[in-house]
């Protein structure tokens, strides 16, 4: 009987578990039918989605190598 209800226990916690991150990514990424807003390297120039950009003082990059190839 203490094995039953420890197991039901450890069950009750996996399933709050997983529940509460899939509630997160779900907040997190973002829905089908929003636009993604679009930017351009300061670099090369290449059009990216903002959220995959790396910010830098002079702009948006494509990458940390030419934030720093850049200065920025």
């Amino acid at each position: 009987m203490r094995y039953l209800l420890l197991l039901l226990v450890a069950l009750l916690i996996a399933w709050q578990w997983r529940t509460a991150r899939s509630r997160r990514s779900d907040r997190q990424a973002p829905r089908a039918d929003e636009p993604i807003e679009m930017v351009v390297c300061a670099f090369c120039g290449v059009h990216l989605a903002k959220p995959e950009a790396v910010a830098g003082r002079q702009g948006f990059y494509c990458s940390a190598a030419h934030q720093r190839s850049h200065g920025g």
